[in-house]
């Protein structure tokens, strides 16, 4: 439990909670480039579409898949971090809750694309 009595605190969780999302954000946004490079590749190639899925893929999806869970973990944590402050500590009439829904509706859409990368080869 904090005994700063400091807004400065409750800042300082929900800087680290935004920091978090955008690192899940570019973790998504890079596997992305990485599953459809492989699409990429085989187009230059002149190949047909694939009908298997490469490596490429397979590691895009790994690199969502661990976007949405960092998003979500991370929301899990700043939760956590919230219940150890007192009253004083989070501004009069602010809303504590921004940052989570939208760090869940992050992880929601990278759960939304890798249904995707499942859909269209």
């Amino acid at each position: 439990m904090s005994d700063l009595n400091d807004p400065r605190v409750f800042f300082a969780a929900e800087r680290t909670l935004l920091a978090w999302n955008r690192t899940s954000l570019a973790l998504m946004a890079f596997g992305f480039v990485i599953e459809r490079f492989g699409l990429f590749v085989s187009v230059l190639m002149q190949r047909a579409i694939p009908q298997q899925r490469g490596t490429s893929f397979w590691v895009g999806l790994a690199f969502v898949l661990l976007g949405a869970a960092i998003a979500a973990y991370s929301t899990v944590q700043y939760r956590k971090v919230l219940k150890t402050l007192k009253p004083i500590e989070i501004p009069e009439g602010y809303r504590v809750n921004s940052g989570v829904f939208t760090n869940l509706a992050v992880a929601l859409l990278g759960i939304v694309l890798i249904i995707y990368f499942f859909q269209g080869v």
